[in-house]
């Protein structure tokens, strides 16, 4: 276990100095989540964010194909090179209402937490570290990565990951909540969307004809019947289903969204295999068209706990009477996972109602989370792992 000793006993200092830049962080949060930012439709919040990369004298800030918003700051040496990425989306449309509350205590409005936070932690922290007079001999590339949430795949992260050739020795992912969250591995996961569809000739007059809302209920009936072990761990995640236009009509189109998660590939693969057999088995039963479609897809990876990254990160969260929440993540850490790359999800603040339209943070805690995202990248600066490249 590498001795940070040093960076532990600044924490605390690194708290204090932060806060003293809180006009500008509370600022940056509440004019990043109020621009909407939908998948595929980031582009003005990343417009946002270069700018702001540029305020602060960043080197080669600008935007790649796939919209991420990059942005460089130099290190004494530069013999390194740690990414820090936050995911610029929001599960929120155009349509929504963005405006941010403000209170003493906490701030409210949708994507605030996911992502709208951990935007602004990057946005913040050219003006951070040099508020710190830290210095670092590691180049520090930011990127506000694009088209991260459901069928955006990470693609942005994936992108910039896959064409460029800068050498990157870390990574570290930023998320708006929550503060104690630690994740250094990726589970297996399969992202799934299944259509049901009645057909323009579909004889209504047939034993069973229920529309599309009873056989996708069927579908999830036979789903839970699927048995799942204890080890290795395996759940099914059902997240939204929508079908239907009236009391009176019976439903000619619903979609089911849901993902399996474990934490064996195989098993993962298997689980999928079982879905998609019941999905042609009820459709050839009904009538109806029944397509399955993978949307994304993660295979289990990462660090290993005594990795000393991981550790470094334990031992930064502890010391600031933090529980660290160790667990999986299926999000931008597997973009480095997939390239073997070192890295880890941190959270910023404690929040509530997390993707709801009254999504809160609190503003107290944002500091604690800030000074422990410059204590690990000071961390990684100084290169205590030999495993770190």
């Amino acid at each position: 276990m590498p001795d940070i000793s040093d960076i532990l006993n600044k924490l605390q200092n690194y708290e204090v100095k932060i806060k003293e830049l809180s006009e500008s962080i509370l600022a940056n949060i509440v004019m990043i989540g109020e621009i909407p930012a939908p998948t595929f439709g980031e582009c003005n919040r990343v417009r946002f964010l270069i700018e702001r990369f540029a305020e602060n004298r960043m080197l080669n800030c600008s935007t790649d194909e796939r919209g991420n918003a990059l942005g460089i700051i130099p290190g004494e040496r530069g013999d390194k090179n740690i990414l820090i990425v936050a995911h610029t989306d929001s599960i929120f449309d155009n349509k929504i209402d963005h405006t941010i509350g403000v209170q003493p205590q906490y701030m409210t409005g949708p994507g605030i937490g996911d992502n709208a936070l951990g935007v602004a932690a990057l946005a913040s922290l050219p003006a951070i570290i040099e508020h710190l007079d830290l210095k670092l001999n590691s180049n520090i590339i930011l990127i506000g990565s694009s088209q991260s949430l459901g069928r955006g795949d990470i693609e942005g992260l994936r992108f910039f990951l896959e064409n460029t050739d800068i050498p990157i020795s870390a990574g570290l992912c930023v998320e708006g909540v929550r503060l104690g969250r630690l994740s250094y591995s990726s589970i297996g996961m399969i992202r799934c969307e299944l259509r049901c569809e009645v057909p323009d000739q579909y004889d209504w007059t047939r034993f069973g004809a229920v529309g599309s809302i009873v056989t996708i209920n069927e579908v999830i009936n036979r789903i839970l019947e699927i048995p799942l072990p204890k080890r290795p761990k395996c759940n099914i995640a059902f997240g939204s289903i929508e079908g239907g236009k009236s009391f009176n009509a019976i439903a000619s189109n619903s979609i089911l969204r849901f993902e399996i998660r474990s934490e064996s590939g195989e098993m993962v693969s298997n689980v999928f295999r079982q879905i998609s057999n019941i999905a042609s088995e009820v459709s050839s039963h009904t009538g109806e068209e029944i397509n399955l479609n993978v949307l994304a897809r993660r295979h289990p990876g990462g660090i290993e706990f005594s990795h000393p990254l991981a550790s470094s990160a334990r031992q930064i969260i502890s010391h600031m009477n933090i529980k660290p929440r160790i667990s999986p993540s299926t999000s931008e850490l597997a973009a480095f996972i997939a390239k073997n790359i070192p890295a880890l999800t941190i959270g910023i603040s404690t929040g509530d109602n997390m993707n709801e339209l009254d999504e809160s943070i609190e503003i107290a805690p944002i500091y604690t989370g800030l000074a422990q995202l410059v204590a690990l990248i000071e961390t990684i600066d100084r290169g205590y792992s030999n495993e770190l490249r």
